[in-house]
């Protein structure tokens, strides 16, 4: 199973890893965002409501970048549905001469 470039690594051993660093990703940043908005929510805020929406606006932030590094590791993000094109009939212009600029001057002397 060992080539002369290096070891050969099945693809279901990657994808355990890849899903082994994203859990350890998510849970770290999930915990510091967390401790880090707590900590901001003592310095800022008195009441206890508000002091735990810092710890939840944390919480969300550290899950939400866990999940967008994760969604890049697994190969891209997911696909945005967009609405479609609107339809353009083809239509010519009518054929007009075109008119010099010159032309279009009236004359004012008059």
């Amino acid at each position: 199973m060992t080539g002369e470039k290096g070891e050969f690594t099945p693809p279901r051993h990657e994808i355990d890893a890849q899903w082994d660093e994203c859990v350890d990703l998510t849970v770290r940043r999930f915990i510091y965002s967390s401790v880090s908005g707590g900590f901001g929510g003592l310095l800022l805020f008195r009441s206890p409501v508000s002091r735990w929406a810092a710890v939840a606006f944390g919480a969300g932030i550290g899950i939400g970048s866990a999940y967008t590094e994760c969604s890049q590791k697994f190969g891209g993000f997911p696909i945005k549905f967009l609405p479609p094109a609107p339809k353009v009939a083809n239509v010519t212009a009518p054929e007009t001469a075109p008119q010099s600029p010159v032309s279009q001057v009236t004359d004012i002397s008059e």
